[in-house]
């Protein structure tokens, strides 16, 4: 078996002063989709933040495979609809942070989003204002722009809150194809168990402060 991209180790998680995972052990594989699975305050947004390094554990052991690009994907992105951004400019910021402060966008930063945006069926509306889109063409263009940083691993915040039954069958869709397609890990927080257990790989339950694996189908 290939090492782990991630590997928590008997980690308590949380936050200064306060655990709300204990002793939590996982690993995050290559090529595996994953739903995270709890009901709301379970601590299923702390697990994400541990995960993305955001949170450093309270005890125990997180350890991420040397020079390890993860995507994230917030369950909602704060741009102001005033500002007159498209698709494809959202998508482009997810190039920037292999750039130098000096130097400008290039050939190969907008070749890396229209890559992305094709890969989540979001060509079509590129050129359409952010702010003018639906909840779910918003969710395909926030995933282009994670997976334009050329990560290993996705994490996703609730990706198909919000949207209805054909435009989460759409993301589900497209993040399986990015597994199988480019081998990545994708780790999706989600309330829609029925719907994510019908496309994942397993489940993580995240309760009673911990966190248990579900075996895999």
């Amino acid at each position: 078996m290939e090492p782990a991209l991630i590997k928590v180790e008997r980690a308590d998680l949380g936050y200064p002063g306060r655990v709300v995972l204990r002793d939590v052990s996982l690993e995050l594989r290559r090529a595996e989709f994953v739903a995270v699975l709890g009901a709301n305050g379970s601590g299923k947004t702390t697990l994400l933040r541990s995960l993305l390094g955001f949170l450093p554990p309270l005890g125990g052991r997180i350890e991420r495979a040397p020079q390890l690009r993860v995507g994230y994907v917030p369950q909602r992105e704060t741009l102001d609809d005033l500002y007159p951004v498209t698709a494809r400019d959202v998508a482009m910021m997810g190039t920037f942070g292999d750039l130098p402060f000096w130097r400008r966008i290039g050939a190969r930063e907008r070749a890396r989003a229209r890559a992305a945006l094709e890969a989540c069926g979001a060509t079509p509306f590129e050129r359409m204002r952010y702010a003018e889109l639906s909840g779910g063409q918003r969710q395909r263009v926030l995933i282009a722009r994670a997976l334009a940083t050329e990560p290993q691993i996705l994490l996703l915040d609730e990706p198909t809150a919000g949207v209805d039954r054909e435009a989460e069958k759409a993301i589900l869709a497209v993040l399986g194809r990015l597994r199988s397609e480019r081998g990545l890990s994708i780790w999706m927080v989600t309330h829609h168990a029925d719907a994510a257990r019908g496309a994942v790989d397993r489940a993580v339950i995240v309760a009673s402060g911990g966190v248990e694996e579900e075996s895999e189908s």
